[in-house]
């Protein structure tokens, strides 16, 4: 074969290598551009764009709302992120869960929901010894499931009880919420939500009696910040000064 010959041949070959990337490429475009459409009109937030601290995300729970007996918002967050019952109220994961205060002096009785605090001081974040622990600048306290060794610190840290420890295999979970045996979670409240461009949380959603309201707290026109600022509020354990981003009302 000549030179001009082989020549011939390789162009011919890189034409078609070309023609192909081309169509490719075209055809990945093609693929990706209805979920980017979706997105877009959904409203969602950018993913490329980092997470701010212009907005705290936080919760107001009116307790003289939250009834006795109702767990609605609990079965709402095990749904939503495949948490399981196994029958085992003492070491089964609960990202939310209702307790009952007792006034000694007057004997009154107050429900309320608890879940992570959302602290901007968070006491978990300070102990963790691998950094899984973190605040997003938007107020949310999270773990990196992939970076948790297990260790517990950050259980014997929070004042609130209130993350769980992963003892059972998980075989079945939402892309959505990582979980992973031997790791250490907590309410991420609904961050895969917000994410989306959502504007609040499972319990929030399914709470039939308008108990817990989500919102914005650096936002001053948002219902949450209008609310706090007219109405009496405290955080628990407030003389810990973790200044939370739950607040509760009626107590």
């Amino acid at each position: 074969m000549s030179k001009s010959e082989v020549h011939t041949s390789e162009d011919q070959v890189n034409a078609s290598r070309r023609s192909f990337i081309g169509k490719t490429a075209a055809l990945t475009t093609a693929a990706i551009a209805p979920g980017l459409f979706l997105h877009t009109s959904a409203g969602a937030r950018d993913p490329s764009q980092a997470v701010t601290d212009k907005v705290r995300w936080g919760m107001l729970i009116d307790t003289n709302k939250c009834a006795d007996g109702c767990t609605e918002c609990v079965s709402a967050c095990n749904k939503e992120n495949g948490l399981p019952d196994h029958g085992r109220p003492a070491s089964d994961p609960q990202w939310i869960r209702k307790v009952k205060l007792r006034d000694n002096l007057t004997g009154r009785e107050t429900n309320l929901p608890m879940l992570c605090q959302h602290c901007e001081h968070p006491p978990c974040v300070d102990v963790c010894p691998t950094g899984a622990s973190f605040k997003r600048a938007d107020g949310i306290v999270m773990v990196d499931r992939h970076v948790c060794i297990g260790c517990r610190y950050c259980m014997m840290a929070c004042p609130y009880k209130a993350r769980s420890f992963i003892h059972e295999t998980i075989t079945e979970k939402p892309t959505h919420a990582p979980r992973g045996k031997g790791c250490v979670e907590s309410c991420t409240l609904c961050v895969h939500r917000l994410d989306r461009g959502e504007t609040t949380t499972a319990c929030a959603e399914a709470c039939p009696h308008q108990a817990i309201l989500f919102g914005d707290l650096n936002d001053p026109n948002s219902e949450l910040a209008q609310r706090l600022k007219s109405e009496p509020s405290r955080q628990i354990r407030a003389d810990l000064q973790l200044n939370t981003g739950v607040r509760y009302t009626s107590i």
